[in-house]
């Protein structure tokens, strides 16, 4: 299957399925949060490495990885994956005004809202694999269209900000906000972004064929990130 083929339906529901599993950790993302993490990845000031963000989706802990069946199956769930964020980066970069955040959806007051958090949790968590990177943009005069994903995805909030997450209509607001700013961020970022595989030096070894990966999966190398 290429990178560039979309996930069908039935593919979606299976990675859906999956994450959600008793396999999985309680903290691992949910196809929400996932599109939002993966989001953040594609549009951000740096390319960051599989090996580095895939342990995150997870859990917080590299024990929080799920024991895979077969060395197919995590080639399987991967790949997967790597799909659903190349899905991502074709649609900003072929048709960027037809990018739509991955919301969930609920009844409030006999109205359909939208709730982003889940979503904007996993934007900031992507962000915060190259936090120093993103500073730049905080000191911006875009730095207020980052203020919706903080006050819903940030893990903790200063305690006169939760009046202003403290029901679904607010909260439905927040979420529109954040659609409308992602365009933004992506133009903002699109000129500066640089790929980490250029400008990073090892520090360590080079990882034999043989060796543990080193994203956390307890396979080898070669059977991993390598093959």
């Amino acid at each position: 299957m290429h990178l560039d083929q979309p996930l069908s339906d039935k593919e979606f529901e299976e990675l859906d399925r999956f994450l959600l599993s008793d396999r999985c950790a309680d903290d691992c993302m949910t196809m929400d949060s996932l599109h939002g993490y993966l989001t953040a990845l594609v549009i951000g000031p740096e390319e960051v490495l599989l090996a580095e963000w895939l342990p995150r989706i997870w859990g917080a802990a590299p024990e929080d990885a799920p024991e895979f069946e077969s060395d197919k199956e995590f080639a399987h769930i991967t790949g997967l994956i790597a799909r659903f964020m190349n899905e991502i980066a074709i649609t900003f970069e072929v048709a960027p005004k037809e990018y739509e955040p991955l919301f969930c959806e609920h009844q409030w007051q006999g109205r359909t809202v939208l709730d982003g958090e889940a979503w904007a949790w996993g934007f900031w968590e992507g962000m915060q694999l190259r936090s120093a990177a993103w500073e730049p943009l905080w000191s911006s005069e875009l730095a207020p269209l980052l203020r919706p994903i903080y006050l819903l995805g940030a893990e903790e909030i200063e305690e006169e900000e939760l009046a202003l997450v403290d029901d679904p209509g607010k909260c439905h607001k927040l979420t529109v906000e954040i659609e409308a700013a992602i365009p933004h961020l992506h133009r903002y970022w699109l000129p500066h972004r640089k790929s980490t595989v250029a400008t990073v030096q090892r520090e360590a070894p080079k990882v034999g064929r043989n060796d543990p990966c080193t994203c956390g999966s307890g396979k080898k190398f070669k059977n991993c990130c390598g093959a």
